[in-house]
């Protein structure tokens, strides 16, 4: 499914099933990268950009690392498809399936997502450029969504 966002930009998405994700998890998530470097690089993009998703960087990290994904991708992509979880609806940060995937929390959402760029056949064993071509393959997509990524920091 695809949709044209008014500046032209095409969100192509899949459909989705929501992903468990307990209060364990997100504990431990919390504990497990409290000293790591990437935690207080995200939680300041976030605030900069006054952005909701700011509490939720360590949930970020630990989806990206479960799924080998560049930790910033998701967090970049949330930013250009709800603003960081300005404008999300139904905890659906990414624009998923067009917008309409449902999710049953942020946090779920953020871990299907992953899983699917981790390891679904249309993105698995693809570069940064692989993935956000396939997630949306309007030219300019692939240039947004790496640009919000060097804001966030320069190296992977």
């Amino acid at each position: 499914m695809m949709r044209f966002l008014s500046n032209g930009l095409m969100i192509a998405g899949m459909l989705s099933a929501p992903v468990a994700v307990t209060n364990t998890e997100t504990l431990g998530a919390a504990a497990q990268y409290q000293n790591d470097p990437r935690l207080e690089s995200l939680k300041k993009f976030f605030r900069q950009g006054d952005c909701p998703a700011q509490h939720l960087s360590a949930e970020f990290l630990r989806a990206a690392d479960r799924h080998n994904l560049d930790w910033r991708l998701l967090p970049s992509i949330s930013l250009v498809e709800s603003g960081g979880g300005r404008v999300a609806n139904n905890n659906n940060l990414f624009g998923w399936d067009s917008g309409r995937a449902i999710f049953t929390s942020v946090r779920a959402g953020i871990h299907e997502v992953a899983a699917h760029l981790g390891t679904s056949k249309l993105y698995r064993n693809k570069d940064v450029d692989g993935i956000l071509r396939t997630y949306n393959p309007n030219a300019n997509y692939s240039g947004i969504v790496k640009s919000v990524m060097r804001r966030i920091s320069r190296s992977e």
